[in-house]
């Protein structure tokens, strides 16, 4: 691997953040002109969180560019060049919960749920129900490409899935479930897992296999809905049998 800057596309990383940041800003700064009519106090802290905030993103996303993409790249073409390739796949069930344990918008979740159920759903269940889902499908992602399976044979089935768990999982997870997919594609997990997927791919000369590297965070949005949900049977099971045993 050629040794990499870490100032690399600084510039763009950092008009990036300001796009992100300044939309959301304004809207701060309106609803004060308009509603809030806070003291002068508030505005400056505002305007100082921000300004760490966006100092904050922008190192994050740098680190992400100038550590995860290559590393994961390089770590996916030197696993595609294994004798065994199907040693991918208990690859895949390690690096897929690592990643998810790792994602900060991930335990940002669990916490708020351990919050808003005041401790009756503890962080630690939800985390680890998170991370073995992600786990799993990370794991059938490299399944898929080491025998070449079509994608929507697996997401199909996967949504039916999951639709039918619907109506069987507790309802308080239902809905922890469904955020729970949009949490555990957040910036380390698909920088590192996408970057490791083409990496994987980008060995074959095939058109066709060298995309296939694509698609493995659909695997990983399906994976925490159908974890979480299944965790949410388990509780509801437990529940219906303290019922009876009370009864």
């Amino acid at each position: 691997m050629n040794s990499i800057n870490i100032f690399n596309n600084l510039g763009d990383t950092a008009l990036s953040v300001i796009q992100a940041v300044l939309p959301l800003l304004l809207i701060l700064v309106l609803f004060q002109v308009l509603f809030l009519k806070l003291p002068a106090s508030y505005v400056v802290n505002l305007l100082k969180g921000t300004a760490i905030s966006a100092v904050g993103l922008l190192l994050f996303l740098q680190g992400i560019n100038t550590g995860f993409l290559p590393y994961g790249q390089a770590i996916g073409q030197a696993m595609s060049s294994l004798a065994y390739r199907w040693l991918m796949i208990p690859f895949g069930l390690i690096i897929g919960f690592l990643t998810a344990w790792s994602e900060p918008a991930v335990r940002i979740l669990c916490d708020q749920v351990e919050q808003a159920s005041s401790g009756a759903i503890r962080k630690m269940v939800v985390l680890i129900a998170i991370c073995l889902g992600v786990a799993i499908f990370v794991a059938v992602a490299m399944a898929r490409m080491v025998y070449d399976i079509p994608l929507l044979y697996i997401l199909i089935p996967g949504y039916a899935l999951a639709i039918i768990m619907f109506w069987l999982t507790q309802k308080e997870f239902l809905a922890i479930a469904v955020d729970a997919g949009g949490v555990a594609t957040g910036p380390i997990t698909n920088t590192f897992l996408l970057s490791l997927g083409l990496g994987l791919s980008s060995a074959s000369s095939d058109q066709n296999l060298a995309t296939s590297g694509l698609g493995i965070i659909a695997l990983v949005t399906l994976a925490p809905i159908i974890s979480v949900m299944a965790l949410g049977i388990v509780v509801r099971i437990k529940h219906r049998q303290m019922k009876a045993e009370a009864s």
